[in-house]
């Protein structure tokens, strides 16, 4: 009897932690983005190209990030924010511009190499959008680009 109680304690205790943290909201705001620097305004790339980049890379390396419904339950919201955080960080399509020449090519090498290695687009990403995953021609055009850019 003692054992029952104390799961359903734990259950109800658990419940209740999931529904406070809900309240606890990101910010899905998108930084305002000139669209003269942004990679495509840049580089002249094939229509094939910049919509695989564009459906596979800039929910998470751009300004442009489109927050999906599961976006507002925690703690995925979080994981979701850190994520994007952290995709920007490393290269964010939208500021392409921004970058030196020598920093631009140190980024296309980066995105060729994680591309390559298919480390990108992440897995729990694919998840959730079929439409960002890659075949194997996919995978290989995106990588000779990125080689030859």
């Amino acid at each position: 009897m003692k054992k029952a109680f104390k799961l359903k304690n734990i259950i109800i205790a658990i419940v209740l932690v999931l529904l406070l943290i809900q309240f606890i909201r990101i910010d899905k705001t998108n930084p305002i983005a000139d669209p003269g620097l942004d990679y495509f305004s840049i580089v002249q790339a094939p229509q094939e190209i910049e919509t695989l980049i564009k459906n596979s890379c800039y929910d998470c390396h751009s300004n442009q990030t489109v927050y999906p419904w599961y976006s507002n339950l925690a703690p995925v919201s979080w994981i979701i924010k850190s994520h994007v955080k952290e995709g920007r960080q490393h290269v964010n399509f939208s500021e392409w511009g921004n970058y030196p020449a020598g920093r631009r090519g140190h980024k296309n090498d980066a995105c060729k190499e994680m591309i390559e290695k298919k480390e990108m687009p992440i897995k729990p990403y694919l998840l959730m959008h079929p439409e960002a995953r890659l075949s194997e021609d996919q995978y290989a055009k995106l990588v000779s680009w990125f080689t030859n850019e």
